[in-house]
C-alpha cells in the first residue's frame, strides 16, 4: 500500500513540474481582462477634437444645398413634409391577400 503512495506522489511532483506558470489565485483576473470591451468602446467614440486638412470637408460645409435650406428657414419657406409609404397602391406587388393560384 505504501508503495502505491509513494508512486502516487512521484507522479504529482513529477507532473507539477511541468508546469511553468503560477496557478492563479482564487478572485484573480487575467491582466487583459476588459481590454476588448474597452477597445469595442473606443473605435464607436467620435473624436471630439478631430483635426481637417485643407482639402477635407469643414463642419458645417454643405455647398447650394444647404444655403438653400437656411434661407428658407430664415424666411420661413420650410418645404412641407413629403410622407413615404411603404406600400404600393398600383396592387402589382406580392402580398399575402390569398388570392394567387392554389
Amino acid at each position: 500500500m505504501s508503495f502505491r503512495l509513494i508512486i502516487a506522489v512521484a507522479g504529482v511532483a513529477l507532473l507539477s513540474a511541468c508546469q511553468t506558470e503560477p496557478l492563479p489565485q482564487a478572485g484573480s483576473m487575467d491582466a487583459a481582462f476588459g481590454e476588448v470591451t474597452k477597445y469595442n468602446a473606443a473605435v464607436q467614440i467620435i473624436n471630439p477634437d478631430p483635426v481637417y486638412t485643407a482639402q477635407d470637408a469643414q463642419p458645417g460645409d454643405n455647398g447650394e444645398k444647404m444655403a438653400g435650406a437656411v434661407k428658407r428657414y430664415r424666411t420661413d419657406a420650410v418645404k412641407p413634409i413629403e410622407p413615404v409609404s411603404s406600400t404600393s397602391k398600383s396592387g402589382g406587388g406580392s402580398g399575402g391577400s390569398g388570392s394567387g393560384p392554389k
